[in-house]
This record gives C-alpha cells, structure tokens and sequence, in this order.
C-alpha cells in the first residue's frame, strides 16, 4: 500500500517539506512543521513528557475533572438547546491551556464570552485553509500587499502571538519566585516543567542543544500542543455526539456498559468517570474508534519527495513532488473497511473475545502512521472516553430536527454548521 510505503518503510524521503512549513506559518518550529534531527529530538522530548510523567498524567486528570463538574455540566444544566461544537471547542481550549500555559481561559460559560485570543486562533487556523487551497503566488501577493485573509492573519497572529508571550513571562516570573511550589500537584503545567532545571526534559534538552529556555521555543512548542490537544479531541467529540444522537441503540450500549462496568447508580447525578475509569468501557472505545475512522479530525497529510521515487502501485513520483493522502476518503474505502464501510458500526473494533481488535496504523490513519504517529494517541482516547462517558451518563444530546451536518472543507474536520442539539436531563433537578 502507498500510505504505508510513504509513512513507514520510506518515511526519509518523504518529509513534510518547505512548502508546508510556510503554509502552516504559525507552527513555527515546534513539532508538527519540523522534519529530520530538529523533529526527532522534540519527538523524544514529548515522549518522555506525555508517555512517562506521571506528574502530567495526574495534572490531566484534576484539570479534565475540575473542567468537567466546573464549566460543562453547569452549562448543560442551563440550557434547553446549545451548539455542541462551540461548546466542545471552548472546553478543550480551556482544559489544553490550562495543561500547558497553567492558564484557565474560561471561555466555557453559560455567557459564551468572546474572547479576543482565541478568536485570533480561530482565525489563524482559518486562513491556514485557505493558503492550502490557493495557489502560492496568490496568497504570498496577499500577504505582501496585506489585504483580504493575510491581512488578517497578520492581526490575528499578533493577538495571539502577544497572550502567548504574556503567558511566557508571566510563568517565567513565577518559576523564578517558587520552583518547587509550582511543580506540585495540581498545580503542573508544560511551561513550568519546559522551565524547570532537574526533571528528564532538561537532561534530553541538554544532550540535543536546542535553547528549550528560549521564548521562540517555548512559544513553537506551546502553539503546536495547543492545536493538537484543542482540535483532535474537540473534533473528534463533535462527530462523536452526532453519530451517537442519531444511532440511540449505540447510546444504549453505552449507558449500559458504563452501568456493568463501572458500578454507575441510577441515582448517582452529575457523576464524572475518571481516566482510569474509562480503560475499562471497550464498546465506547470502539465507538469512538469507529467515529473517528469516518471522521479523521486531521483530513489529509502532506509530503514531499525529497529524491525521485516509484511507488508499490507502480507509479512514478518525481523529486519534489508534494503528495497529499486523504484519510477521510481511506476511512470510506471498501478495500479497505470491507462493503459496509460506509456504516457506522462499532462493532467491527470488538473481536470475538470482547477486546478491540488491533488494526495497522497505515489503515486506521487518524493517528498519522509510522515514525510520526501520534505520541499522544492513548491520552487523546482516555480523555475522549472519560468526557463522553460523563456526558451520556447525565445528558441525553438529541440533534435538532431539520439541523443538516456534514464535514466542512478544513485543515480540521469540524461540521459546517455546528451541531445543535436538544439537552435533555437523565436526573431530576
């Protein structure tokens, strides 16, 4: 298969190139925009952070019950009909700056406040799409006239650019004042652990050279962990609540496995299932196997052929060529997901012992395949568990009638139109 040659056994050659490190602009040179030594340090650097900290791990689970039992549930208590992306949206925007600056926004509230940094970042993300759709000289003319979307790209890119600094120096200070204090607890964030002197990211940063002190650095690193860890799972949530409100048998399952396995009562209002708790629900693990399998939150990936090439299917591929895969499409391929690959159908995640099913990266590609597969890929899925199962416990999302959904054209699969739903309560007030 191409997709495996080009992510895994021919990986070298097949960089993300300079055409997409200007395109994607923002990302600087933080992770998802670096190729060869400067990608594979910062890869093991988060390795050692998301796969090994155990301090993270716990900042994770605090900051996703606090922002569950604080922000959401009280906003589902209050409203009779919402728009389930906006929601989803805020509150991973939140939980991730709180993970990574120690900064909680709070843009989930029943107000649905505007906040101007992370409409800057909504921005930003929007005129990445349309650079990926326009020819180059079009949108580089753009940029260099400052009119139509680069002109607001630039504004926006400084808003955001700005609270990311303030958010730098502000952490730098209060690491300066109590180092210790700050690594405790609840109180861990990525900021103060890039920041510190005597953990395991400073020897790795030590060995490799790179300044992991610098401002640049730090804001490289700290925008690139913002988009993955806002848009992977807020997506992901979206799609996931519309394909459980429109298939109830599927929600059924849920609540009672959620019932079998975790000891849930009828009684037990506003309960919030912790990660741990999550491990043991296999039927909303393949649930959300299977949503994301339609509904890969990042679309299509982007190479370049460094060095002329033939691939397994026998096609030629001159040198520097840029290749693009679309993982929406693989997800629906018959081929691949057999003659009802267009069903929604969990149950082909589950074997006959009642385990999930192992299926290659280079097949099930919502998670990227080979060297750059996601490193947070279990922490994406335990947290998507814990909200989801704390949701349909509480709630019961119905969509809209007569809301039409469907996929926006996007760098990041969210629906056109949001996803409007009826918020119906399993437990008496």
């Amino acid at each position: 298969m191409n997709v495996h040659y080009v992510l895994s056994k021919n990986f070298p050659n097949y960089p993300k190139g300079p055409e997409f490190r200007e395109i994607f602009e923002p990302l600087g040179d933080g992770i998802f925009n670096s190729d060869s030594d400067s990608w594979s340090i910062q890869r093991r650097i988060f390795h050692s952070l998301l796969v090994k900290n155990k301090r993270f791990d716990l900042a994770v689970e605090i900051t996703l019950r606090q922002k569950i039992l604080n922000g959401l549930f009280p906003l589902l208590e209050n409203v009779s009909q919402v728009d389930m992306q906006d929601v989803f949206q805020r509150f991973t925007f939140d939980n991730i700056c709180r993970l990574v600056l120690g900064f909680d926004p709070n843009s989930l509230s029943i107000e649905f406040p505007e906040i101007a940094y992370q409409k800057a970042f909504d921005d930003i993300e929007e005129v990445i799409i349309y650079r990926h759709a326009l020819p180059a000289s079009i949108w580089k003319l753009q940029r260099w006239l400052q009119i139509g979307n680069e002109k607001k790209f630039k504004k926006s890119w400084k808003i955001f650019d700005d609270f990311l600094e303030q958010c730098i120096i502000r952490k730098r200070e209060q690491v300066g004042q109590s180092r210790k204090d700050q690594m405790e607890g609840e109180a861990f964030d990525l900021l103060t652990y890039f920041l510190a002197e005597d953990n395991d990211f400073a020897k790795v940063a030590a060995e490799s050279g790179i300044l992991t002190k610098s401002n640049k650095f730090l804001r490289d690193m700290a925008f690139n962990l913002l988009v993955a860890g806002r848009d992977t799972i807020g997506a992901g949530l979206v799609w996931l609540f519309w394909l459980v409100g429109t298939h109830p048998f599927v929600e059924q399952k849920i609540l009672e496995e959620i019932k079998a396995n975790l000891g849930a009562k009828a009684s037990e209002k506003w309960r919030v299932f912790s990660i741990e708790e999550g491990r043991k629900l296999v039927y909303l693990h393949a649930v959300i196997c299977e949503v994301l399998r339609l509904y890969p939150p990042v679309p299509f990936e982007h190479k370049v052929a460094i060095e002329e090439d033939i691939f397994p299917s026998g096609h030629n591929v001159p040198r520097n060529m840029r290749i693009l895969f679309s993982f929406y499409a693989m997800g629906r391929m018959e081929e691949i997901w057999g003659k009802d690959c267009l069903e929604f159908k969990p149950e082909r995640w589950i074997s006959e012992g009642g385990r999930i099913k192992h299926v290659p990266s280079y097949k099930f590609v919502a998670f990227n395949a080979g060297p750059r597969s996601c490193i947070g890929k279990e922490l994406a899925f335990l947290q998507m568990k814990a909200i989801a199962a704390s949701v349909i416990w509480n709630y019961s999302l119905q969509v809209v009638e007569n809301h039409s959904v469907s996929p926006n054209v996007s760098i990041l699969l969210y629906t056109k139109r949001g996803l409007k739903v009826r918020v119906l309560k399993r437990f008496a007030p």
